[in-house]
């Protein structure tokens, strides 16, 4: 394949005694003449590819059909009404809905009613307590750095806003519905409906990363800041202090754990905590003495299991877990915390986002999906016991039958690390897509892929791996796997790898890696430190140069999980994996599939972009390196049709090179 010309130009840094060579650094400007013909080239080079390879539109095809699920949200109710999410098949984003006391349904916000070019995504809603105002946030082109509106419920008109740069910002409403806390440009701000933003009182000014709560009554506000390897948090009486200036206490600071709190309708403080108990607890405090000493262990660490989430339902105490990253709820004695009993649930999958009535109540509501079931909303009484559908996927489809099973396998270290393998009945090695995440402990659970589900049906193996990074073995496991040990999740995934191969599930020949966002720095730490482990490779928004991802898109907010460059030991740690570094000429990469798009706020195109410009030069062999590049739409949310071409292609290109026909 003859690749468009790309100038390696003799650009070295020369950092903490590091020589660091960067001879694609002309390409970080995405506005420049050269860039831009670098990148028309590379546009045609992959349509060319992508057209001569076989099976695109069953491929298409049948995403689209499994996608036709649709999704149901978990209802939030507020004064006698109930509003939800909901995504039919016919549907390019889900909607905002709502049910009032009457039993009438309607439609609040609409993406596509108010952008049809499907641009336009809602990114976070929050209605007031009596459910006659609503919050919401909108961003375009996939920028996520979203705008803030309020709608009257009952005309569905704009009263307040926009107001700009609020990025996903949390909102805590004041019980009259004429103020709200929020997040703008990294700062905590109290808004008063009708007045100028910019005329928002600032109740924290420094530039973190906030998360914001507000008691059912109102009375209290909680308020928690990112920090290194935990969050600290802060509770005011809003009784006692001025909503412009709460006098916020400390509840914690600099202690090394994640703390979500909650004040109950019993007037407890809640506090779901890693502290002293890597796997979380559930700890109580009277709010009037919310300090670390004063906590009272309700719920204490399992030793298989990782805390989630709770619900407070009548008398019971409902706590979220996942134990191995499958999910489960367990049922307590409020007062006590003595354990009960377990929910019952449909399958071994994904329960979560527990939802009940503000005013109190018997029932909870709470999401369910695994790997043949959309996501669905349930319902459990805490009377009976029993749990019921509630909400199906609006969407009827046809899903294949599969196996899931769980295998357990040991890392570089020894370390015994587990991973999920769905596949069809049958035996003999396969072509297998390897997926993983492994980073700022977020945990990959069963859940439905379109995605996933095409490929098995055609006869592959998909494989989940659950890597040190991740949150599925708690606290500990993401340490073990961020900062100086980092190299443990690329440890973990070539295991992974190798067991597939020697458990007969594959050869390296059939192999493909795929991995997104830190898992697209995953596949590209892979690609360069095994090439003779995989066939092909999909890395999907990555981070690649580690050395300069903290000059771009939300960077500077990661170092607690990667390091800076700007510190001697940490440059160290980063130059010893990172991808677009350790790129070396002459040998046989595997086929490779970068994408990247355009609105994209949190990992600039950048890293993409140079590492293809470095791999299409070094490589020896003639399997293909591409770069998919999409404008109108970022990391994030997109519309279903441009989510299914995109799944499409990069089936269809995994598929081509690791072997598998896609069967009419």
């Amino acid at each position: 394949m003859i690749y468009p010309p790309a100038e390696r130009q003799p650009v070295v840094d020369h950092l903490h005694g590091h020589p660091v060579p960067d001879p694609y650094r002309w390409l970080e400007d995405s506005g420049s003449p050269e860039t831009r013909g670098w990148m028309s080239a590379q546009e045609k080079l992959w349509r060319g590819h992508a057209a001569a390879l076989p099976g695109h539109d069953r491929w298409h095809a049948r995403v689209a059909a499994l996608t036709g699920a649709g999704m149901a949200g978990v209802p939030m109710w507020r004064g006698g009404s109930r509003f939800f999410l909901r995504r039919t098949a016919e549907q390019e984003h889900a909607v905002l809905c709502r049910i009032g006391p009457d039993g009438a349904e309607e439609t609040l916000i609409d993406p596509m009613e108010l952008d049809p070019s499907g641009l336009t995504t809602l990114d976070r809603w929050q209605p007031d307590s009596d459910g006659r105002l609503v919050a919401y946030q909108l961003s375009t082109h996939g920028d996520e750095r979203s705008e803030l509106r309020v709608m009257d419920v009952a005309t569905r008109r704009v009263v307040d806003g926009p107001i700009d740069r609020c990025r996903y910002s949390p909102v805590a409403w004041l019980p009259d519905g004429k103020a709200f806390f929020y997040v703008r440009a990294r700062r905590v701000r109290l808004h008063r409906l009708g007045t100028p933003a910019e005329d928002d009182a600032v109740v924290m000014g420094e530039d973190r990363s906030y998360g914001l709560g507000i008691s059912y009554n109102g009375r209290w506000l909680t308020v928690s800041a990112a920090a290194d390897d935990g969050n600290d948090l802060w509770l005011a009486d809003l009784s006692a202090s001025s909503p412009e200036r709460p006098d916020l206490r400390v509840v914690q600071r600099a202690a090394g754990a994640v703390t979500v709190p909650a004040v109950g309708r019993d007037g407890r403080l809640y506090l779901l905590t890693t502290l002293d108990a890597p796997r979380g607890r559930l700890c109580v405090a009277d709010p009037a003495r919310p300090g670390t000493e004063h906590w009272i262990e309700l719920v204490g660490e399992d030793p298989e299991a990782v805390i989630g989430e709770f619900a407070i339902a009548g008398q019971a105490l409902l706590v979220g877990w996942t134990r191995h990253a499958i999910g489960e709820i367990s049922v307590h004695d409020l007062a006590t915390g003595k354990r009960r009993g377990l929910v019952p649930l449909p399958g071994l999958g994904s329960a979560g986002a527990m939802t009940t009535r503000p005013e109190g109540g018997h029932e909870v509501w709470f999401t369910y999906t695994d790997s043949v079931t959309p996501p669905s909303v349930h319902r459990y009484d805490t009377r009976t016991g029993r749990t019921s559908l509630w909400g199906a996927a609006p969407g009827a489809v046809r899903v294949p039958e599969l196996e899931a099973r769980q295998v357990v396998f040991a890392s570089a270290d020894g370390t015994p690390v587990r991973m999920v393998v769905l596949a069809r009945p049958g035996s003999g090695p396969r072509p297998t897509i390897l997926y993983g995440y492994g980073g700022f402990g977020l945990s990959l659970t069963p859940s439905y892929s379109s995605y996933i589900l095409p490929w098995v049906e055609a006869g592959g193996v998909f494989a989940l791996a659950q890597l040190r990074g991740g949150g599925e073995e708690g606290a500990a496991w993401h340490r073990d796997g961020m900062l100086e040990r980092k190299q443990n999740v690329f440890d973990d995934f070539a295991a992974a790898a190798e067991a597939l191969v020697s458990g007969g599930w594959t050869t390296p020949a059939q192999l493909g890696a795929c991995g997104e966002s830190n898992g697209g720095l995953l596949v590209g730490a892979a690609l360069t430190q095994r090439p003779d482990l995989f066939a092909a490779a999909v890395c999907s928004a990555p981070l690649l140069d580690m050395v300069r991802y903290e000059r771009s898109g939300l960077g500077p907010a990661w170092r607690s999980e990667y390091g800076s460059a700007d510190d001697p030991e940490q440059l160290a740690w980063l130059l010893s994996y990172s991808p677009y570094h350790r790129v070396a000429e002459g040998v046989d990469y595997p086929a490779t599939l970068l994408t990247t798009f355009g609105g994209d706020s949190r990992v600039d195109p950048l890293h993409a972009r140079k590492m293809c410009a470095a791999l299409q030069w070094a490589t020896s062999g003639s399997r293909p390196i591409l770069l998919r590049h999409e404008e109108g739409v970022g990391h994030g949310s997109r519309a279903t049709g441009r989510a299914v071409a995109l799944a499409a292609d990069m089936l269809t290109f995994l598929a081509a090179h690791t072997g598998l026909d896609l069967h009419t």
